[in-house]
């Protein structure tokens, strides 16, 4: 029975809980904006350029690779031990 709730039934539950956690936290978008700064001026552009998002490209692709790796480090050091037992 304890193989069965740490391999199912606990995995499944941190699931439940993370996907609770993301809808709980969203919201909705901004209210659009009024009066004459509506469009076109350049009062209603963010600091610093034109566009407002920041590039998370590069994080995504180190946060990847860090994952990879401690994956890999994991199932090699299991994989070890198995070997010498």
């Amino acid at each position: 029975m304890k193989k069965i709730f740490k391999s199912f039934i606990l995995p499944l539950l941190l699931l439940a809980f993370m996907a609770i956690a993301q809808i709980s936290l969203a919201q909705g978008p901004p209210a659009p904006p009024s009066g004459a700064g509506a469009k076109g001026s350049s009062t209603n552009h963010a600091p610093g350029g034109t566009s407002g998002g920041a590039p998370i490209g590069n994080g995504t692709f180190i946060l990847l690779a860090l994952a990879a790796a401690y994956a890999g480090r994991k199932v090699y050091t299991v994989k070890a031990t198995e070997t010498q037992e």
